[in-house]
């Protein structure tokens, strides 16, 4: 993988991060927390499809990696929504 697909393949994860979190309208952090949630998300929304073998409509390929778009936006929203329940709500400005 070269720097330039590892960079775009984060920038996406950050972006199905955000995303994520605004549905689930809440946020804990910035650019770096979106990535990370954006992946967490990738690995739960995963699972998900594959405990109800449901299909994968979005997958973007960077190079020789895959990035499961809209299980990342569904995992990141389920796994921030949960972590929201179990802190106390704090809404993103």
């Amino acid at each position: 993988m070269t720097l330039i697909e590892l960079l775009v393949l984060l920038l996406i994860a950050a972006i199905c991060g955000s995303v994520g979190q605004a549905i689930a309208g809440f946020s804990r952090g910035g650019c770096l927390v979106s990535v990370i949630l954006g992946f967490i998300g990738a690995m739960l929304g995963l699972w998900l499809k594959r405990q109800f073998g449901l299909p994968e409509p979005l997958l973007v390929r960077i190079g020789e990696a895959q990035f499961p778009v809209l299980w990342s936006i569904i995992g990141c929203a389920l796994f921030v929504a949960v972590i929201g329940f179990l802190t106390g709500k704090r809404r993103s400005h």
